[in-house]
């Protein structure tokens, strides 16, 4: 009876290597788990625990997997996954800033190792002109293996990893048009034809990606915001189709990666859930599977080979390492960095993996390069990567520590946003705006309260309020944002989020514009008044038509003598870290000194903000003009009595609500010193107008 219920079932087969895929991705995941968790302990980087695990069960090791064609895609989609979040995660600003550093730093790191590998490969290991020549170019080759480690660390936006970064695309985009070029100077396709078609393919391709792209996810973004899955997957067919586009030119997919994750870099703001859905699957699977298959790559028996086998290892790993270092100390010394900058660009540049192993494997399979240089190179592959991982995580830690104490003197007191939630529609987008001019780094959660008036129907309504909350709370949790709700029973609404603001004792509040009302009268009744009236803290009154990620420019208007106000600063920083969220220029119109005010402290951080003069706040309209479909106005208003005051901003409510109804705006009244307002609000019962 046993037998024959036993003979229906088909067990695993466990013979090594291993083939049955539920085993096989069960054995992996293990792996991806584990090893982090164990040599964390020891303080060692988790990516070296990845590559040690692809070394023990990969061929070369206990021989558990093999390295197939599911390996080998994964390993693709991982490495290309760390190229594209590199694109995505960078600082545009900063980049285009320091571009002409990139490109020199580009231009160390490709022609230093190389020029130091040529003699050794030529006069030292004693190989042919062809031979010297592309083993030289591959020490010029560098993979982001430690990327993922400044990425974990927050200081993706340092100005050393934005120069590493276009340091990378730059010279391996010369080392495969170069070994493009050596490949076909060995078959005997080196002519005119040749040169045509790559500069034409590789113009096509920049133009598609730069100038197609942003439109076409500017277009999807619009039309499929509330599904987020299939924004996700467009993400992914975007980073796809680019990779192949690059390969039809010519290129290396990695290229089409990064480029792509430049092209969208400015529609995925960095606190998005969309932007954390990326990282997850990357970090989480993608990255993972690629830095295990490095591992496999790994054979430590070439090292029992013969003393000739021993010898090109060496020299190539010392020549690799020597050269990438000598190409960052350089940089150091032309840019006066300090010398943690230097070991982080050391760190990055160093590891060395697919693109070097495509140089060797084609010089291999072309009979140019013979078994000892590829073992070596598969040495050099797993020294480099250790190196890389250990420099970047040490000096890493040394910059986030520097970046979070020039934070702490940025500003002063913790923040504390409270987001007043009353329209089931804005949920998502006024959490949005909160997450996005949260402080990054900002351990402070964002209170999200809900306000019912106490009357016959309050339990009822306190239900409705719960279920509010819950979607504000879901949402903000898709980017890893910490959420405290709150529920009030109040008579009106100014007098309990007042209550709720000394409660807390929160620093900025942001409540929304009421839809269901069309003038500016009945849209800024009493509620706003009282408010204002009852707390100095800073008020953000919110309408926004768009998404976010499709803002282009914050336009400001800001009054005379705001500057003297005591929360200015706090608001500046705000919006400067909102439009730095959201990729986003920013354009000031102000008296001269606010502008000059503004300036100053824009330049601490890398949002590019242009002032234009502007004082008569009577004639609003002047705007109308200036202010496009996807700008988002910002207009800085102040309370009656205080320094900034005038009469003309009591009518900046009437004039958005008459000039701008269909843009996107936002009314910021800044944190104020109390004044003696007797007389000056009116104090009757205010409407739930939110």
């Amino acid at each position: 009876m046993t037998n024959h219920f036993l003979s229906g079932v088909s067990f695993p087969d466990f013979s090594l290597p291993l083939k049955d895929p539920v085993l096989v991705f069960s054995l992996m995941l293990f792996i991806i788990l584990l090893a982090p968790i164990v040599l964390r302990r020891f303080r060692i980087p988790g990516i070296i625990g990845l590559i040690v695990a692809g070394v023990v069960i990969g061929p070369h090791g206990l021989n558990f997997l093999e390295r197939n064609d599911a390996i080998n895609l994964f390993g693709t989609v991982g490495l290309l996954y760390i190229m594209f979040l590199a694109g995505l995660e960078l600082e545009l600003t900063e980049f285009r800033k320091y571009r002409h550093r990139s490109l020199l730093f580009g231009v160390f790191t490709f022609f230093i190792p190389s020029l130091l590998g040529f003699p050794v490969c030529y006069y030292f290991l004693e190989y042919d002109l062809t031979a010297s020549l592309l083993i030289s170019s591959m020490f010029a080759t560098h993979t982001l293996i430690a990327y993922p480690i400044v990425s974990r660390l927050g200081i993706a936006r340092n100005e050393a990893v934005a120069i590493a970064v276009g340091g990378t695309i730059i010279t391996d985009t010369a080392v495969l048009i170069l070994l493009s070029v050596i490949t076909s100077s060995a078959n005997g396709q080196l002519d005119h034809e040749f040169w045509t078609r790559l500069a034409i393919s590789i113009a096509a391709f920049s133009a598609i990606v730069i100038f197609l792209f942003p439109p076409m996810a500017r277009w999807f973004f619009k039309n499929i915001e509330g599904e987020k899955t299939s924004q996700y997957i467009f993400v992914l067919a975007m980073l796809f189709l680019a990779a192949f586009l690059a390969k039809l030119a010519g290129l290396e997919p990695i290229v089409g990666a990064f480029f792509a994750g430049l092209a969208l870099n400015r529609l995925i703001p960095h606190t998005s859930s969309l932007m954390n859905r990326i990282e997850f699957a990357g970090n989480a699977l993608f990255i993972p599977f690629f830095l295990i298959s490095v591992g496999m790559l790994v054979d430590l028996r070439v090292l029992l080979k013969g003393p000739q086998a021993l010898m090109v290892a060496f020299s190539l790993t010392f020549t690799a390492i020597a050269g990438k270092w000598l190409a960052a100390f350089f940089t150091q010394q032309v840019f006066r960095y300090q010398p943690e900058q230097r070991q982080l660009i050391f760190g990055l540049s160093n590891a060395h993996a697919a693109a070097t192993l495509a140089v060797i494997l084609i010089g291999y399979n072309l009979k140019i390069l013979d078994e000892n240089v590829l073992n070596g190179t598969i040495i050099l592959i797993l020294i480099t990567c250790l190196v890389a991982s250990f420099v970047t995580e040490g000096a890493g830690r040394k910059i986030a520590l520097e970046e979070s104490a020039k934070k702490q003197d940025i500003t002063d007191t913790a923040e504390k946003l409270l987001v007043s939630i009353s329209n089931p529609a804005t949920i998502e987008t006024m959490m949005d705006i909160a997450i996005m001019m949260k402080e990054p780094g900002s351990s402070q959660p964002i209170s999200a309260l809900a306000i019912v008036q106490d009357d016959n129907e309050a339990h009822e309504k306190v239900a409705l309020s719960n279920k509010m909350l819950e979607r504000a709370i879901a949402h903000a949790s898709a980017t890893d944002t910490k959420v405290q709700v709150l529920t009030r029973v109040d008579l009106n609404v100014a007098s309990g989020i007042s209550r709720a603001i000394k409660e807390m004792m929160i620093t900025t509040v942001i409540i929304g514009w009421s839809e269901r009302t069309l003038t500016a009268g009945m849209i800024f009744g009493t509620m706003l008044e009282n408010l204002l009236n009852y707390t100095w803290r800073m008020i953000m009154v919110c309408h926004v038509q768009m998404p976010l990620n499709l803002i282009k420019r914050l336009v400001m208007v800001v009054p005379a003598n705001a500057e003297f106000e005591q929360g200015f600063q706090l608001w500046v920083f705000k919006i400067l870290n909102f439009a730095r969220q959201a990729g986003a220029t920013v354009k000031v119109f102000s008296p001269p000194k606010t502008c000059d005010s503004i300036q100053s402290l824009s330049a601490q951080t890398s949002v590019a903000v242009q002032t234009e003069v502007f004082t008569d706040l009577e004639d609003f309209q002047k705007l109308v003009n200036q202010v496009k479909a996807d700008d988002l106005l910002v207009a800085i208003s102040a309370r009656k009595g205080t320094l900034s005051h005038e009469r003309s901003l009591d009518d900046i409510p009437g004039n958005l609500s008459k000039h701008f109804h269909r843009n996107s705006f936002i009314i910021i009244y800044p944190e104020q010193n109390p004044v003696n307002t007797e007389n000056v609000y009116t104090t009757q019962e205010p409407h739930f107008i939110l």
